[in-house]
């Protein structure tokens, strides 16, 4: 295929929800149905009966949450979907926010009982800064609910987005009869009983054929006052308003029963853009330009724990990435070429010898990444929108086995390296502060440092309020505020100077009393509007 072609063969996308809402379940059942799994595991009481395939990770299996961003890649109908699966917990909001870069839509995943929540609301910030596709699955229409209307209602005013009902149930709970797809006329029926791809599909042309009575009984004639209502309160679907971000069209189903599914995916594959351009340093760059470009949006240590391995995952942006071919790492301005370029189903994966914009591939790596690193074939650009955030908490690591030190410092420079937590050194000292925007990340970061480097440690916390990188013309100003706040000054990985900020008050008076330097907010300092 020719590099166009290839680009409008692939659809990639993120899985996004509020913790609970039934996005791993949903992403076991995309993978069902492309042919990727045969069984899949189900999520119930946040505890994990079958292990979710999308979740590799020890304490993700304990706890029965995703804590690290998945990516799978599988095929449906004629098109290859690259899937990641984002870890719903607030704690780890970061790691969501960085793949939402890496995409070009997303499925936005809302629980009928308990409609749009809090996290959902902030996800849906992100994707509206980007103008990013979103389609809204509405799941667990088997359990007791809230009014479909009500629903949709909810959707426009919390998330501040048009939204257009493009399948509908046909009541809910223990009544809950399937579900009609306003997009292609037909009637999905369902059966709790159930337990493989529902494949029930029945042609309804005509919602006044009798046919339908005969169907789903007395909720014939509420189905039929419905979609008359819809079609009268909301405008017909307008694709090119769902590719900007204006419209989020929405289906109805449940994951865990494997319905409603197939309309979800069907629709997805038709409306769903094909890879899209990305902002750059310099320019803008199109997916359809010859000469490969790609970053680094997210980096994961020991996904196989007895190989050690730590493998970099890179979106390719434009052009084609070939195995063993040099490409330019623009940050260390070095030449570099990777043998095992990896694809991956979950644990699973396997060397791939090319990829296209769309794709996301694992590169084994040794140290060389960080987040939002460019590879290109030998421009200098740097991709954007990939910055870290300050964070919320910070506590100090405190070794508790000397023996174990040279354990405990790769493992905390390889989890740091990932996005997990950012590391803040003190120099005075080497006291090492990690910073963080929820509890949660230190207990994993606990877990995986005894469990996968056999090092021990603690966390004690340290009152600050925000991280602040700092920058200034004027050298003399910014070494004499380095002096005068020398203990709440440390270094990031990359050695840039951030301010730890004990106070809100305390972070404006020295904005007052050093207008000459500059307090940055997210560690891309190019950003124009910050605020503390």
């Amino acid at each position: 295929m020719s590099l166009k072609e290839e680009i409008n063969h692939r659809k990639t996308f993120a899985i996004i929800s509020h913790p609970d809402a039934g996005k791993t379940t949903l992403t076991e059942k995309f993978l069902l149905f492309g042919g990727a799994i045969q069984t899949a595991g189900a999520v119930k009481s946040n505890k994990i009966t079958k292990t979710a395939a999308s979740d590799f990770m020890e304490i993700e299996r304990q706890r029965g949450i995703s804590v690290a961003t998945s990516v799978m890649a599988f095929h449906y109908r004629d098109k290859l979907i690259n899937l990641l699966d984002t870890p719903g917990h607030k704690d780890f909001a970061e790691d969501t926010y960085r793949t939402l870069t890496a995409v070009d839509s997303v499925v936005l995943v809302i629980d009928c009982v308990k409609g749009v929540e809090a996290q959902t609301e902030r996800l849906m910030e992100v994707c509206r800064m980007r103008d990013t596709p979103v389609i809204v699955f509405i799941n667990k229409m088997d359990l007791e609910g809230q009014d479909p209307f009500d629903l949709l209602d909810e959707l426009e005013t919390k998330l501040d987005i048009k939204v257009r009902p493009l399948s509908w149930p046909i009541s809910i709970g223990h009544t809950f009869k399937g579900v009609y797809n306003l997009y292609d006329k037909s009637l999905n029926l369902f059966d709790p009983s159930k337990t493989t791809i529902a494949k029930d599909v029945v042609q309804i042309k005509d919602l006044n054929d009798p046919k339908l009575d005969e169907l789903v009984g007395e909720h014939a004639q509420q189905l039929r006052e419905d979609v008359e209502l819809i079609e009268g309160v909301y405008e017909d679907f307008d694709p090119e308003s769902y590719m900007s971000g204006e419209i989020a069209p929405v289906f109805f189903g449940s994951a865990v029963n494997n319905f409603g599914v197939r309309e979800l995916l069907d629709a997805f594959i038709e409306i769903a853009p094909t890879p899209r351009s990305r902002p750059t340093n310099v320019r803008m760059v199109e997916p359809t330009e010859d000469k490969f470009t790609g970053f680094v949006f997210k980096i994961h240590a020991n996904i196989d724990p007895k190989h050690r391995d730590r493998i970099a995952f890179l979106r390719v942006c434009s052009g084609k990435f070939e195995r063993n071919k040099f490409f330019n790492h623009v940050r260390l301005e070095k030449k570099m070429k990777f043998a095992n370029p990896a694809t991956f189903l979950a644990q699973d994966k396997s060397v791939v010898e090319e990829a296209f914009p769309g794709d996301v591939i694992g590169l084994y790596d040794t140290g060389n990444f960080k987040i939002g690193d460019t590879l290109t074939e030998g421009e200098q650009l740097t991709f954007q929108g990939i910055p870290s955030f300050s964070p919320e908490i910070f506590k100090e690591l405190v070794n508790l086995d000397p023996m174990k030190s040279k354990q405990l410092e790769k493992g905390v420079q390889q989890l740091t390296d990932e996005g997990v937590a950012q590391l803040f050194v003190r120099e005075n000292g080497n006291r090492k502060i990690i910073g963080t925007v929820g509890e949660l990340q230190f207990e994993v970061i606990n877990y995986r440092l005894e469990h996968e480097y056999g090092a021990k440690c603690r966390f004690e916390a340290k009152n600050y309020f925000k991280a602040c990188w700092i920058t200034s013309s004027d050298n003399q100003k910014l070494n004499e505020f380095k002096r005068l706040k020398v203990n709440d000054m440390v270094i990031d990985k990359d050695g840039n100077d951030v301010y730890l900020a004990p106070s809100q008050f305390l972070l404006q008076m020295e904005q007052q009393n050093f207008p000459e330097l500059e307090f940055h907010f997210t560690s891309e300092f190019k950003t124009k509007k910050e605020t503390a």
